[in-house]
């Protein structure tokens, strides 16, 4: 009986060893793992691209891994203190809202910052700011303005318009030639919105200055204020009616995005207000076809000209991530000039950086001057809170609704909006 704990006692000095050995190992596992970073991105038709340059850089280091995310609730995310590591994200007013919060970390210190264009860096500013911080960095932008048919405007002698009397003249010779001017899609709301409102309103009014304006007032807003949707957009949205009623296909109201691009491409139309991103929809049906674009007049003064712009893609990183410094890592290896000027040549955007190269598709070199200039605006449907169903209101514009009475509920719902807030 004496001699059987001795077994006993080398049986657990044996486990005991094993134990802290596997341990050890466990642990040398765990520190040579790399920092795991979570990258959400928002635009779908660009996973491709930066799926291919995760897996290079997660190839040429073994300290981050990167893990892309792009169908989580990003809200969700930062309400519940678990948001992505770093994002890469169209920025908007939604958006905006993180950053006014102080949610997204200062990123002012990393040269890419200072290599970020003043007049892009200032979009950002427009929508919202947080005191001593550079928190978002755009990353692409993209110019918007009439897309053309170059055939039909060759064989029909036309010029590209420089003033509204010009462009008014195009519609009207197009139309007596038996073309239809412009191409409308507003069974979907969204597609007035950026092309029609957004192209008239941005080539006749300040937008930057009149919705700063706009939210001064804030639960001040009356149709007869100082500015108000009513008062100071009046005359653009009565334009885009006419041209919705006047110079468009016959049956706009019931034709969407989609119908757009197709009847575009099969030479239905000389015109079509849309961004970029339609023309690699146009070239799936019409790789040949010779298109060009215009930013539209709304002026006698050519000297007025300017294009719509939206930051298609801006780079953040939350304060509450935990892996700050490897998401910084990542940022700045996305940020290099020649993955940039990669991403903007195979999605048709403008650079945001002092050393971009310089757009040269040409579907789009329309618009390079206008940029090159700082000559741009952002859209003003883009600068509407989301709780306002405004693209919904200006679609009813386009099929009849009154003016007046439309722009009258915006600045109402716009004031109850503020009062909420």
């Amino acid at each position: 009986m004496s001699r059987r704990p001795r077994p006993i006692r080398r049986s657990l000095a044996t486990l005991l060893g094993l134990t802290l050995a596997f341990s050890a190992l466990a642990g040398c596992s765990q520190d040579d793992a790399p920092e795991e970073v979570s990258f959400h991105l928002s635009k779908p038709e660009a996973i491709p691209y930066f799926r291919d340059l995760i897996s290079t850089y997660n190839a040429s280091q073994d300290e981050v891994q990167v893990v892309l995310d792009s169908s989580s609730n990003l809200q969700a995310g930062f309400l519940r203190g678990n948001p992505p590591d770093l994002g890469l994200l169209n920025y908007n007013l939604e958006m905006a809202r993180f950053m006014e919060r102080g949610a997204l970390s200062d990123l002012s210190d990393m040269p890419e910052a200072d290599r970020i264009l003043p007049e892009v860096q200032e979009l950002v500013d427009q929508y919202a700011t947080y005191p001593g911080r550079t928190s978002v960095l755009p990353y692409s932008v993209m110019a918007a303005s009439v897309i053309y048919n170059k055939e039909i405007f060759e064989q029909q002698g036309l010029e590209v318009p420089q003033t509204y009397d010009e462009f008014i003249q195009v519609c009207e010779e197009l139309k007596a030639a038996g073309i239809t001017p412009i191409y409308g899609t507003f069974q979907d709301p969204w597609t007035v919105a950026q092309g029609y409102w957004d192209y008239t309103v941005g080539g006749e009014v300040e937008v930057a200055e009149f919705f700063n304006r706009m939210r001064e007032l804030g639960t001040e807003v009356v149709s007869d204020s100082d500015v108000s949707f009513e008062k100071t957009l009046a005359g653009p949205t009565e334009t885009m009616q006419m041209l919705a009623e006047e110079y468009t296909n016959d049956d706009a109201a019931s034709r969407g995005y989609g119908d757009g691009n197709l009847a575009f491409a099969q030479g239905q139309a000389a015109m079509y207000f849309q961004g970029p991103w339609a023309l690699g929809e146009i070239a799936k049906t019409a790789p040949d076809l010779d298109v060009g674009t215009f930013p539209l007049p709304m002026t006698d003064d050519p000297d007025n000209l300017e294009v719509r712009v939206n930051i298609d893609l801006a780079a953040w990183i939350p304060e509450a991530s935990k892996h700050k410094e490897a998401a910084r890592d990542f940022l700045s290896y996305l940020f290099q000039k020649d993955v940039m000027d990669a991403y903007n040549a195979d999605q048709l955007g403008y650079g945001t950086t002092t050393d971009s190269a310089p757009v040269s598709d040409p579907r789009i070199i329309g618009m390079k001057e206008y940029f090159d200039d700082g000559r741009f605006y952002q859209g003003a449907s883009k600068a509407i809170p989301l709780n306002i169903p405004a693209e919904n209101y200006l679609q009813g514009v386009v099929l009849g609704a009154d003016v007046e009475d439309t722009l009258a509920t915006l600045d109402a719902d716009w004031a109850r909006l503020a009062l909420r807030r």
